[in-house]
């Protein structure tokens, strides 16, 4: 019987350091700049890309880059390898690894706020919107009125297909001339709302749906932390800041020559950390600063919401007793030495 349990035992020890063993783990990407740290999760779901970001930040291929593109209101680039020795004034944004990765466009990924996207050619010269094998952006945007928001349910490429299929049919001549003298005669946004109102005659007659779901996530992210929704699935979205948010900011105001080039150089260093799952989905959940919080969570419902980690301690009592979340840190670093999260 002894022997029996001491066997029993020593398989249970095993099964449970097998199990500690196995626990998935996936990568945090840290970029450095001057102006603050930015703390990035990649998504599994843009595998190709995920993997290609991996591997050149494990080459340390990013650092002493810069970011040599940065426009207010709308995002900062960088990735360009050619930026390392650059004299001032000197144009960028041609440099790479040389090679593209085929686009990952999902749905489920937008351009939030903090969106970590790869930046491509032009589609004239490059129609299937392959993305830069190392050039990225991350998002700042502009907040949207929910008017703006509702607009979004128009796929504006399928509108553009349906509309034309639509008016190629000769019975069809009269609206194609009265649509043609609108343009003529009014502003953009009211040549817009014409074709939005056609939207049910065109998926009528052509077939081609043109209304799509907007998710209850994606409108209120970009009525509360922003975006440039105008560039959803155009441009492949790998990851997001989860922290740091606030350097987007400081780096995107910062002055530019004609080219939107900064005039003071803004490096980079980009690390890359494995660590497991568990502690990440956790980060994540408690990474949120006010409106972050939430778009942050339902993003990763799978995140126990262990603890929470929010610098304004009132605002840290009300999203801890919103969700029942009794460990609560002000401090981002106090929460990942708590020994429940590994």
């Amino acid at each position: 019987m002894k022997k029996f349990l001491s066997l029993l035992f020593a398989l249970i020890v095993a099964v449970l350091i097998n199990s500690c063993a196995q626990e998935p783990k996936d990568y945090v990407v840290t970029f450095k700049t001057q102006y603050g740290d930015m703390v990035a999760i990649l998504y599994e779901e843009t595998p190709k890309h995920k993997a290609n970001f991996v591997k050149l930040a494990k080459q340390h291929y990013f650092d002493g880059t810069l970011f040599h593109r940065v426009i207010k209101d709308f995002m900062i680039q960088g990735g360009d390898p050619d930026s390392r020795k650059v004299k001032p004034g000197e144009h960028l944004g041609n440099g790479g690894p040389g090679y593209t990765i085929p686009a990952e466009f999902n749905p489920k990924f937008f351009h939030e706020k903090g969106a970590l996207s790869a930046a491509r050619l032009s589609d004239p010269v490059n129609p299937s919107q392959s993305s830069s094998g190392s050039q990225f952006y991350i998002v700042e945007g502009t907040i949207m009125h929910p008017a703006e928001v509702e607009k979004l349910k128009y796929d504006k490429s399928k509108l553009d297909i349906g509309l034309r299929k639509m008016l190629a049919d000769p019975k069809n001549k009269t609206l194609l001339d009265s649509l043609h003298a609108l343009q003529l005669s009014s502003d953009d946004e009211t040549f817009q709302e014409k074709l939005f109102s056609l939207v049910p005659r065109i998926e009528k007659e052509t077939g081609v749906k043109v209304i799509r779901e907007v998710s209850p996530e994606k409108a209120k992210a970009y009525t509360t932390l922003g975006g440039a929704a105008y560039l959803d699935m155009q441009y492949t979205v790998f990851g997001k800041v989860v922290r740091g948010l606030e350097v987007i900011d400081k780096i995107a105001a910062q002055p530019g020559d004609a080219a939107d080039r900064p005039l003071v150089d803004i490096p980079m260093t980009v690390s890359i950390e494995e660590m497991s799952k568990s502690k990440i989905n956790i980060a994540i959940a408690g990474l949120g600063f006010g409106a972050e919080f939430i778009p942050i969570y339902q993003r990763h419902p799978n995140a126990n919401m262990y603890a929470i980690c929010q610098r304004n301690s009132e605002k840290l009592n009300q999203i801890g007793d919103e969700f029942n979340i009794e460990k609560r840190y002000i401090d981002y670093d106090e929460l990942l030495k708590d020994q429940h999260i590994d």
